[in-house]
Formats: C-alpha cells, sequence, structure tokens
C-alpha cells in the first residue's frame, strides 16, 4: 500500500482519527494515548519527560478544539502531510495544524505532528 498514490480523501480518512487521537490526548495530558500512533523515529524525541515540559508550558497544545477540518495534503517521497484548519477552546484565532504520515512496515505511522 502506498500512501503517495492515494486520492485526499482517502489519505484525509486514515488521517483524521489519528489527528483527532493526538488532540484529544494532548488535551488530558495522556502520554501513552498520544504516543500510540507516533513511529519508531518520533518516538525518540517524544519521551515523557519532554512532552509533559511541553503541556506544562504551552497552553495551545493542551486545549485545541477537536473536530478541525482538513484544509489539504502535500505528498513528498513517501510520506504525505495533512494540513488541518485547528483552533483553540481558550486561544482565540484559526492555527495551521500539520501531520506527516508514512508507513513504517505494514502500518500507518506519524512521523511529524505540529500546531503553528
Amino acid at each position: 500500500m502506498s500512501l503517495t498514490s492515494k486520492s485526499d480523501e482517502e489519505i484525509i480518512k486514515i488521517a483524521d482519527p489519528i489527528w483527532n487521537n493526538l488532540v484529544r490526548s494532548s488535551n488530558i495530558k495522556d502520554y501513552g494515548g498520544f504516543t500510540k500512533d507516533l513511529s519508531s523515529q518520533m518516538l525518540y524525541g517524544a519521551n515523557e519527560v519532554e512532552l509533559g515540559k511541553q503541556w506544562a508550558s504551552n497552553k495551545l497544545i493542551s486545549s485545541l478544539s477537536e473536530g478541525c477540518k482538513p484544509i489539504g495534503c502535500l505528498r513528498r517521497g513517501d510520506y504525505v502531510t495533512i494540513l488541518y484548519k485547528q483552533t483553540s477552546t481558550k486561544i482565540a484565532g484559526d492555527f495551521l495544524g500539520r501531520l506527516v504520515i508514512g508507513l513504517e512496515g505494514d502500518e500507518v505511522k506519524v512521523f511529524g505532528a505540529t500546531i503553528f
């Protein structure tokens, strides 16, 4: 299965549950839930102490609105970036969510996730 050969709609159908889990887990500061779809490469930088520091110092990443809308997909190499229009329950305005997915073995995993 090649992710990059799928349509935007097919990719978004795969990515939405992953993004929704990241949002929900980040809001409740659930390390196990947040890291369950991360690639082994991402897990190296996402240790529990570092994530705890981010959750403590960044109000946005623990107040993300659920049910955000995907904007579109970008394909590069073996990875697909899905962009989301994201809002917060505590901070006014719109934010850009970026989810990078790819295959690790036969599983779809997260290779990047950020909020701007």
